[in-house]
């Protein structure tokens, strides 16, 4: 399964709503800029995030997005599968092999396990780990 640049740019647009939660709104224009993204297009994937009820729109001059609810309710699975539709790595066939139905089955859940237990805080709160600091040399 390959995420196109909808679901990218999407998981962008709600880590940065969720950077700003509780503060307000947040335009489109201001993500577009900062990430050096089209404001067109993240209008494009707007719509379906707010039909699907995980942003709010804010009208006025000092509109824009909004969070529904908590960053920690929201998945990365609700993101994705919102912009990109069902998790799957292959289309499913009668006709296929019961042994490779199965992989393609642990495929697709091991996939869906991983975006549904990482929320929006887990992605702004994410910190690398540096191994750099854990060597030590002598000469």
């Amino acid at each position: 399964m390959k995420i196109s640049t909808k679901g990218r740019y999407g998981l962008t647009i709600m880590m940065e709503l969720a950077l700003k939660f509780g503060e307000g709104p947040t335009s489109l224009k201001s993500i577009a800029e900062k990430n050096g993204l089209s404001e067109h297009y993240l209008e494009q994937l707007i719509a379906p995030l707010r039909n699907a009820g995980l942003v709010k729109s804010i009208r006025g001059a000092y509109g824009g997005y909004i969070l529904s609810r908590e960053a920690g309710t929201i998945t990365a699975g609700d993101i994705i599968r919102v912009l990109e539709g069902p998790i799957s790595p292959v289309d499913f066939t009668e006709e296929d092999d019961p042994a490779k139905r199965d992989l393609w089955l642990r495929i697709r859940d091991s996939i869906a396990d991983v975006l549904d237990s990482t929320t929006l805080s887990d992605l702004i709160n994410f910190k690398e780990e540096s191994h750099a600091d854990n060597y030590m040399f002598y000469i």
